[in-house]
């Protein structure tokens, strides 16, 4: 294929940024997948988002030259909750605060006297704490956040600055745990406050176009001139959007390193207490919570490999006597908010497969206990729910599941987050 031939062809970028790794995915007019690369973080420099710049130039420069030259849209999806701090240049002042850091903790009765009663921010690990956290905490920074020149922004935000070169956008979906009223698409009063001491971002739809991709990087990397950079969304949200869920009851379990839930309803459910909450899809909701449970504990201890094996060792259908509840530092935000919550992950028994079994039952029931508080709690009952991520490879894991779920546990039609980022730059040519 010749630049020429981008006259007809037309291909979309998603990057999901997730918490292990970057992945790109190039799909077509059909949303038929032409190229899919994965990459491990870079470790190239002690800056997190030094990192972050070298894993998006490094996987941007891997996909092929052909496919970069018809490209017509991008979208970045990154991990929920994780923000840094940046001046007028973009220029990181902070190390970012990532999408489990819970040291917004400490700020927590400072948002009481702000935040209404159970919204969905006050949480250890919101955005709004960890901007509380930075407003209390680096007081050098005053003056300068005072004269308006710093810019909070979300790990997907920033990351596609370094693409279209504009500061201070977001998304809904991300912007929710800042406090952005997705209701009524504004930020609230109390929200608004001078208080902050930074510039809070211009929040749009995901999907939205927002620039072409900045002279520099078209240069790069041999990009159309008018290839656009989109609005993103959540890691999460994103592995929704890829799995073809798309009706009341049916639901999304992304089993990656941790563990998250997304729920379509048709009632919007919010309850801070158990670290629920609902991000607007359209006239529908995606009810649901995130737990820090999750395949990073499967990894403390196995190989992928010998995941794999000993899987296959382990009868599904009889119940493990074990109760865990697996963690890889104290802390969970859903179905149980609790930023102390100790690991639980005794007693071992001698025989990895059945210290696996355990694990995986764990998992599995802190799984149906999130669904089952989400009805509980007046979101539409479960009828199916299809699985992203690594578990989704799975197949005991799966049944063990669906045990518990007691409703089909289907493979979605994709699997990758990236995908459903690709996705929202298709449609974003499309509105």
């Amino acid at each position: 294929m010749n630049y020429l031939d981008c006259n007809s062809v037309n291909y979309y970028l998603g990057i999901d940024f997730g918490t292990s790794g970057v992945r790109a995915i190039v799909i077509d007019e059909q949303n038929t997948v032409h190229v899919a690369i994965t990459s491990p973080y870079s470790a190239t420099s002690a800056s997190l988002a030094a990192n972050w710049r070298a894993t998006l130039f490094e996987i941007m420069e891997q996909i092929p030259e052909a496919s970069r030259r018809c490209l017509r849209a991008i979208a970045i999806n990154g991990t929920s909750g994780t923000a840094l701090l940046c001046d007028h240049q973009g220029t990181p002042i902070t190390e970012p605060l990532l999408y489990n850091d819970a040291r917004g903790k400490a700020v927590l009765n400072h948002l009481v006297a702000i935040v209404p009663t159970n919204h969905p921010v006050f949480s250890a690990t919101s955005t709004l704490a960890k901007l509380a956290w930075w407003y209390q905490n680096l007081p050098e920074l005053s003056q300068t956040s005072r004269s308006g020149c710093l810019y909070l922004m979300h790990q997907a935000d920033w990351v596609a600055y370094l693409l279209h070169g504009k500061l201070g956008i977001t998304d809904y979906h991300n912007a929710l745990k800042l406090g952005f009223d997705v209701e009524n698409l504004k930020y609230p009063n109390w929200l608004t406050q001078p208080m902050w001491g930074v510039v809070l971002p211009e929040v749009v739809s995901p999907g939205t176009p927002i620039a072409q991709v900045h002279r520099e990087a078209c240069h790069r990397f041999q990009l159309p001139v008018d290839c656009t950079v989109c609005a993103g969304t959540t890691d999460s949200i994103a592995a929704f959007l890829a799995s073809g869920a798309n009706r009341p009851g049916e639901a999304v379990t992304s089993l990656g390193s941790t563990l998250v839930l997304k729920l379509l309803s048709t009632t919007r459910v919010d309850d801070a207490r158990y670290g629920i909450y609902s991000h607007r899809l359209g006239d529908l909701w995606l009810v649901g919570g995130a737990s820090n449970t999750g395949g990073a504990v499967l990894k403390q201890f196995f190989t992928d490999a010998e995941l794999a094996a000993l899987s296959q060792h382990i009868d599904p259908h009889h119940p493990s006597p074990l109760d865990y509840y697996p963690l890889t530092q104290p802390g969970d935000r859903f179905p149980i908010n609790d930023p102390d919550l100790p690991p639980r992950l005794d007693p071992r028994p001698d025989n990895p497969v059945d210290f696996l079994h355990g694990l995986l039952e764990s998992i599995a029931r802190i799984e149906a206990q999130g669904y089952h508080l989400l009805q509980t709690l007046g979101a539409t009952p479960i009828s199916c729910v299809y699985t992203a991520g690594g578990g989704a490879q799975n197949p005991v894991w799966t049944a063990i599941r669906q045990r518990y779920l007691g409703v089909p546990c289907r493979l979605p039609l994709h699997t990758e987050a990236a995908y459903g980022s690709a996705l929202l730059a298709h449609q974003s040519l499309l509105r």
